[in-house]
C-alpha cells in the first residue's frame, strides 16, 4: 500500500509527539510518498519551534537525523493543479502541494491537520484516522 504523508506526520514522529505509535502503526509496511518539498517544510517546521520555544538546536539536530531515516518517495506534483487547490480551497501552497501528490498518485492521505484532512475528503481522497 501506498500512503502519502504530510509534514504533520513527519514531525510527530520525529520529535516523539505522542501520536508517533498510531503513525507507526497505520504506515507499517507501507510505502510513503509526499510531495518533494517535504525536507523543506520539515525545516521550517524545525525553525518555527524554535520561535516558540519548544525547542533548542540540539534536538532539531536529532530530529533531523531521526527524518533522513524514514523512507518517504518525494515526487513531483502539478504545479498548476497546485495552485488551484490553494486558489480554491484556500490552503497554502505546501497544504496544496501534498493533496495534489495524493490525488495525483491516487494513494490515501494521512495528515494529522483536520482541515487539510477535510478538504482532502471533499476532493475524494481518502484519509487514513490515525487515533492516538
Amino acid at each position: 500500500m501506498e500512503i502519502s504523508v504530510d509534514t504533520s506526520i513527519v514531525i510527530a514522529v520525529i520529535l516523539n509527539e505522542p501520536t508517533k505509535p498510531a503513525l507507526l502503526r497505520a504506515t507499517e509496511g507501507a510505502d510513503l510518498r509526499s510531495a518533494a518539498s517535504l525536507s523543506w517544510e520539515v525545516g521550517n517546521a524545525l525553525t518555527a519551534l524554535f520561535k516558540r520555544g519548544r525547542i533548542d538546536l540540539a534536538q532539531a539536530q536529532k530530529a533531523l537525523e531521526s527524518f533522513e531515516g524514514i523512507p518517504v518517495h518525494l515526487v513531483d506534483v502539478d504545479l498548476q493543479e497546485a495552485v488551484k487547490l490553494g486558489h480554491d480551497h484556500g490552503v497554502y501552497a505546501y497544504d496544496a502541494y501534498v493533496l495534489e501528490c495524493a490525488r495525483r498518485y491516487a494513494t490515501p492521505l494521512l495528515s494529522l491537520d483536520r482541515a487539510q484532512c477535510e478538504i482532502a475528503r471533499r476532493l475524494g481522497i481518502e484519509v487514513l484516522e490515525v487515533e492516538s
